[in-house]
């Protein structure tokens, strides 16, 4: 349920935490920020030319999800630690970087996947970003703005142990990376959210603060320094990935999709 005044719909550009704000602010095109590590591995995997089907859970139905796509199953960063076997795809970026011959990957991610499914049910147009691809995806969104659209950005965020969400600086940074740049592209009226997202991008020293902030330092202090360094290389890459039925696909290899506005 949403409460007046909290959907931001008096502007085009709006930004609302996880997924309780990703039901509250709905848009015509959506946009999920999981610096570490869920959008920076699509990120990575998609420009490798893998098409990306989320997944909320990592258990046997992950699994499951895998063989009925006839997908590779991403397993978790410290389980392929654990294995010491390089034909493990984990969720690391870094080691994703370095797979051949895969086509498919189910990439089990329980925020980033249920935000992502929340928001495209919701009938907005799914986009997945970090800091590696917020320029290509302003720009990619940027002529939709232009012509009317509306944009709500989602950083994901983390949870602490009770399930709460903890707003994480790497995804606010990430949203505002992409908001930065698109404000830049076009003009468009931005809600104080926003524009408070893209005050603190301008505001980090990357790759530095990345490193030292908490999310960077946990996964840094667990062997996984690669990874931050990864997600840190802002504006490494071009691709789009867009979330269409179950799976993330680059932009370049849809077809248009049509107006959809509904001005939201």
């Amino acid at each position: 349920m949403t409460l007046p005044g909290h959907d931001q719909s008096t502007y085009r550009l709006r930004l609302e935490w996880g997924p309780s704000g990703a039901e509250a602010v709905p848009a015509d095109y959506a946009v999920v920020v999981d610096v570490l590590s869920f959008t920076t591995t699509l990120d990575v995997a998609v420009e490798r030319g893998i098409e990306v089907f989320p997944y909320r859970w990592k258990d046997s139905r992950a699994t499951e999800h895998a063989m009925r796509h006839g997908a590779t199953l991403a397993v978790g960063r410290f389980e392929a630690k654990s294995r010491g076997d390089a034909r493990h795809v984990s969720l690391s970026p870094a080691s994703l970087a370095e797979v051949e011959g895969i086509e498919r990957l189910v990439l089990p991610s329980p925020n980033g996947s249920t935000i992502a499914f929340a928001l495209a049910d919701s009938g907005a147009q799914v986009v997945g970003a970090s800091l590696r691809n917020a320029g290509a995806v302003a720009r990619w969104l940027a002529p939709k703005v232009a012509d009317g659209a509306s944009v709500v950005v989602v950083p994901a965020g983390e949870r602490w142990y009770d399930d709460t969400l903890r707003p994480a600086v790497e995804d606010l940074w990430g949203a505002g990376a992409v908001l930065a740049a698109l404000d830049e592209e076009v003009e468009a009226s931005a809600s104080p959210e926003a524009r408070m997202a893209i005050a603190a991008f301008e505001a980090a020293v990357l790759p530095l603060d990345l490193l030292q902030c908490a999310s960077g330092r946990e996964l840094a202090d667990a062997g996984f320094v690669a990874d931050v360094e990864i997600a840190a290389q802002h504006d490494a890459s071009d691709v789009v990935p867009v979330l269409v039925g179950e799976s993330f696909r680059d932009s370049t290899t849809l077809a248009p999709r049509g107006s959809h506005l509904r001005r939201i």
